[in-house]
């Protein structure tokens, strides 16, 4: 400052100047914003990645729906919707986070505001999610404790919540014969004694709350607190446990599951290609399905992963490395379902298609640990099955509450910031509280519902919402500009076509394929009424319910007029049919895209 005394200026500076002389006063300026925090180690990062996309799913989902849909002739249809559909929106995501540094709500500030309510809508359902996911850690901590015995007690008939058609059937029987209305105490265990479903006749009528599940939850919801309370300090040095210990299990059950007899027999099974199913419409829906929640866009957690890490990381070779490696687990995990199921087919002398009619978690709570309580040292098996399941889940939850973590942090830093570790207990809370439905007799029902209608349409729109905003809105042509700026090189022609025109058709695909096929929800003998769909639609568009509410209070108070505001909305639905039929590389640039829609001003392009 020039040309005057400025306030303070004179005072503790040693030196005296005549009134009204020419005084300069230097300025530094410092940043109010406290530093973001960043990984300690880029381990940490990948680790988490890959734990965040390695899931429960991948050890049950991919396996059944893998020979469900034509054994090997599936892995065809789900490489294709990996490489051009999941792959790429991985990879966008995780440019953005660590472009802008922000979590899913503040993002769109730089992005494009008028499609904030995205970030909201994101939030609710990582929240749904965690509602009913740790539950099924919650049983899988039941098997664990009830491990810890000589003689596992689902292999015996002899226990009060057995029935009369409880059939004990081990390797060592033969003058047993197995029927169509036998049970085995596998399953028995797990409906009468740890889900107690019996006691429930449907989500009209729940049942009290399981007190030995209400405490296996509060245990991991602990476990959950004390690694995420701190930020990614902390949850990065734990997915070193929770990452890699579940490989270490997968690779110990692969092998002992190879050596079992009739293991090839599963193999066959899961293997055995069916080209006439890729005629199928169902075979190309479940791969795009399938990939999509494998690998977890839209879920707010890989722009939150990535905004911790430098500026110039190379994210295109991460997203790369961990998608390969999930998709990877996920085949892996078949051959150690599978091996195993073959062995359960050639001990009761039935088909494997039989015994894998379960699906879902049943398909590890009934058989595959009956398998296991078959097998020598069925104790120390149980065990470290049982932990890696813990684990599966425990780094996806992780994962799941530190993308709402870090987009309520960011979007109001003032607040929360300094008040971390109180939000992170609050956010556990109110989780464990949204969760004791699931712990009622009937649980098991609503955590079905939740899985099959509260969060997969809902997300998948979201993220189509996602890509639209980011591809045509905000423009490839600026992202990949971003994306050079970052790595140092311009994404390839194929990252374009993908980002602005293959991943929203695929994302449309799956969203219009669920629509019109809806599933079938039956549990065990339950069929679920019409009712329960309406009310499972209408969780789902309680989330997404937020970003058509923020366009519009985004527009009422918008700089500008109303009119100015909906124009260039008006403008891209006018030059859409173009766009799609002619190919036209930009839409006219609207006055008014920085201040309604927008962060800068943009012409839409293409490519």
């Amino acid at each position: 400052h020039s040309g005057g005394t400025a306030p303070g200026a004179g005072g503790g500076t040693g030196s005296s100047m005549p009134l009204g002389g020419l005084r300069t006063l230097v300025v530094q300026q410092t940043s109010l914003e406290r530093p973001r925090e960043t990984w300690s180690k880029k381990m940490d990062f990948l680790l988490s990645v890959i734990g965040y996309a390695v899931d429960l799913g991948n050890v049950w989902r991919f396996p059944y729906i893998c020979y469900q849909n034509g054994g090997g002739a599936f892995l065809l249809p789900y490489l294709l919707m990996a490489v051009f559909g999941g792959v790429p929106l991985f990879y966008m995501e995780l440019a953005l986070g660590q472009f802008h540094r922000s979590g899913c709500i503040s993002i769109w500030k730089h992005i494009c505001p008028i499609f904030k309510g995205i970030g909201f809508a994101i939030c609710i359902i990582a929240l749904y999610i965690a509602f009913y996911y740790n539950t099924i850690m919650a049983w899988a901590l039941y098997y664990l404790l009830s491990s810890f015995r000589s003689t596992l007690p689902w292999t015996t008939c002899t226990n009060s919540w057995n029935t009369v058609n409880c059939n004990r059937y081990m390797s060592t029987d033969h003058n047993i014969s197995w029927s169509n209305s036998s049970t085995s105490p596998a399953e028995e265990f797990y409906t009468r004694q740890v889900l107690q479903v019996h006691l429930s006749s449907g989500l009209h009528q729940l049942g009290s709350v399981s007190w030995q599940l209400a405490l296996c939850l509060l245990f991991i919801f602990t476990i959950v607190y004390f690694s995420i309370w701190k930020g990614v300090k902390t949850s990065g040095k734990v997915v070193w446990v929770t990452a890699t210990f579940p490989y270490l299990v997968l690779l110990v059950l692969l092998i002992r599951g190879a050596t079992l007899p009739g293991a090839w027999r599963g193999v066959v099974f899961y293997l055995k290609p069916d080209w006439e199913k890729l005629l199928s419409t169902t075979v190309w829906i479940d791969a795009a399905a399938q990939i999509f929640f494998s690998l977890g866009p839209g879920f707010g957690v890989l722009l939150a992963f990535a905004s911790y890490n430098p500026f110039h990381n190379n994210c295109y070779k991460d997203a790369l490395v961990t998608s390969s490696v999930n998709c990877l687990t996920s085949f892996l995990s078949g051959f150690v379902i599978f091996t195993v199921l073959g062995y359960m087919a050639e001990m009761r002398k039935q088909d494997v298609d039989t015994v894998a009619k379960d699906a879902g978690p049943s398909l590890l709570f009934i058989i595959y640990a009956e398998a296991i309580a078959n097998m020598p040292a069925a104790t120390f098996f149980a065990i470290i099955f049982f932990l890696m399941i813990i684990m599966l889940g425990l780094d996806s939850t992780f994962a799941g509450l530190e993308g709402v973590i870090t987009a309520m942090l960011d979007e109001f830093p003032h607040v929360l910031v300094k008040r971390r570790e109180w939000f992170v207990f609050g956010l556990v809370c109110v989780c464990y509280l949204g969760a004791l439905s699931t712990l009622t007799y009937g649980g098991a029902f609503v955590v079905k519902l939740f899985e099959e209608y509260a969060t997969g349409p809902a997300v998948i729109t979201v993220v189509l919402l996602e890509v639209i905003a980011v591809s045509w809105f905000y423009g490839t042509s600026r992202f990949c500009n971003d994306v050079q700026v970052m790595l140092g090189f311009y994404p390839g022609c194929f990252w374009r076509v993908c980002w602005v025109a293959i991943c929203p058709c695929f994302l449309l695909f799956i969203i219009i394929s669920f629509l019109a096929f809806p599933p079938e929800v039956r549990l065990f003998h339950y069929h679920y009424p019409a009712w329960t769909t309406v009310l499972g639609y209408c969780i789902g568009v309680s989330s997404f319910i937020c970003v058509p509410t923020y366009m519009v209070y985004h527009l009422l108070n918008a700089k500008g007029t109303f009119k100015q505001g909906v124009c260039p909305l008006l403008t891209f639905v006018l030059w859409l049919p173009a766009l799609l039929t002619e190919g036209l590389p930009v839409l006219p640039p609207s006055p008014m895209c920085s201040r309604s829609l927008c962060s800068k001003p943009c012409g839409l392009p293409l490519l």
